[in-house]
């Protein structure tokens, strides 16, 4: 799928009760990238406005306070990570589930997401793994930016979409967190 295009998940598949939400890289020799590659999703009220910052998933809070987001310790089948989404569980007030990557503060010299190769995300049927959606390759779009919205699970009526999005911030995770209203 491009940048801006959606699925009605629920609506093509009325038995979804979970997804599981991976993303794929390829930083080629650039192994300081590799290892400071971060995901994260974040648990919307609204248009870019987390609920908490315990509502941020990523490595140091591993899930959502209601448990229906979590982080995988191990990911699979290619994914460099993923999180799992339990539809049925994820609070009334919640409408989006935004899908992040971001380069971890640290290395030295400055890493940006315009040195990787590829980058995409995809959704999975919880339920047997089978793939649901595959974004196209983000990467050749970016280059200075340091953190990048993968995609986000909204509400629509009375079910789930799935919506591509590829947006970079140059500012990294500080201007991420800015965007979603959580104090760094």
């Amino acid at each position: 799928m491009k940048r801006g295009a959606n699925v009605a998940l629920t609506r093509e598949i009325p038995s979804l009760t979970g997804v599981v939400v991976g993303v794929r890289w390829d930083t080629g020799r650039e192994h300081v990238l590799e290892a400071n590659l971060v995901m994260a999703t974040l648990l919307c009220d609204r248009p870019n406005h987390a609920l908490s910052d315990e509502h941020f998933v990523f490595f140091n809070q591993l899930s959502s306070p209601d448990l229906s987001v979590k982080q995988l310790e191990t990911a699979l089948a290619g994914d460099k990570e993923q999180v799992e989404i339990d539809l049925g569980s994820v609070p009334a007030e919640v409408t989006r589930i935004a899908v992040a990557v971001y380069v971890n503060d640290g290395p030295v010299p400055r890493r940006t997401l315009g040195q990787l190769r590829s980058c995409t995300v995809r959704v999975l049927n919880r339920a047997d793994n089978a793939e649901l959606v595959t974004s196209e390759n983000l990467a050749p779009a970016l280059s200075f930016e340091t953190a990048l919205t993968l995609g986000e699970m909204y509400r629509h009526e009375s079910g789930w979409k799935f919506k591509v999005l590829g947006e970079g911030y140059a500012e990294g995770i500080t201007a991420l967190a800015r965007d979603f209203g959580l104090p760094l």
